[in-house]
């Protein structure tokens, strides 16, 4: 893989580089969930997002514990090797508070498009972090544009269009017949959340911004135009629209 920086110089670098906290964490914690799955009969099933158990059943854990049980070894091996690969170097650029805070915020919004009309799976129990995956892919195709990828370790492909390719097939997988045993609804969802998070985050190369603070900061202000509205009409009534004075 190439390493496209900010001066437009191409380096190479090895995919993933030293494993970073929130990376090892995740994996570490999705290894013992497999490993519990082996060992406990029914943890599965407890654990994975089934969408009736969800609504109206009230079972709200499982949008998020669904992202740590998987269905075999090359499952997980999968979905955890491009967790390193990709999300790596993007927790060196943002920090692990925000990478873990963004994994998670895809992996839930994943879980939520199983709920749309369109989800060709919404009657089946969901598992894997694929979901959560797709929306890091997503980030670096954003965040590394022009990083190769070598898609099927052997086509070199722009990481922005790797995601764009990966996108379009969500999307056709969704409105598409079901059948398959992948719940394309959940790779889009997986995409749709990380595209918000990074958009309405303030989430970019160097990294910075919070979701959460975000969202909150956007709400503020929506409160405070609101309160100034209700003045404004408030004085208008008072003065019979004949004021004087203009609030910006």
């Amino acid at each position: 893989m190439r390493y496209g920086n900010p001066s437009g110089r191409q380096v190479s670098i090895t995919f993933g580089g030293p494993l970073t906290p929130g990376v090892k964490y995740i994996i570490l914690v999705t290894l013992g969930v497999f490993v519990l799955q082996m060992m406990v009969k029914g943890v599965t099933n407890w654990l994975a997002l089934y969408p009736p158990a969800v609504i109206p059943g009230l079972q709200i854990w499982r949008v998020v514990t669904w992202l740590f049980v998987h269905g075999g070894i090359m499952h997980i091996l999968f979905n955890m090797l491009f967790l390193f690969m990709f999300g790596c170097q993007l927790e060196r650029v943002w920090g692990t508070h925000v990478f873990v805070q963004y994994y998670f915020v895809c992996g839930v919004g994943a879980a939520l498009f199983t709920f749309l009309p369109f989800a060709e799976f919404y009657n089946v129990s969901h598992i894997g972090a694929s979901g959560a995956i797709y929306g890091v892919l997503l980030a670096y195709g954003m965040v590394f544009p022009r990083n190769v990828i070598y898609f099927m370790l052997v086509f070199p492909i722009e990481a922005r269009y790797f995601v764009i390719i990966l996108g379009l097939i969500a999307f056709y997988g969704s409105i598409g017949s079901g059948g398959t045993g992948v719940s394309h609804a959940a790779h889009l969802g997986g995409l749709v959340a990380g595209y918000l998070y990074l958009r309405l985050g303030g989430v970019g190369r160097r990294g910075g911004g919070n979701f959460i603070d975000s969202a909150k900061q956007t709400y503020h202000r929506w409160r405070i135009n609101r309160l100034r509205k209700k003045f404004e009409r408030y004085y208008e009534e008072r003065t019979g629209g004949n004021d004087k004075y203009k609030f910006h």
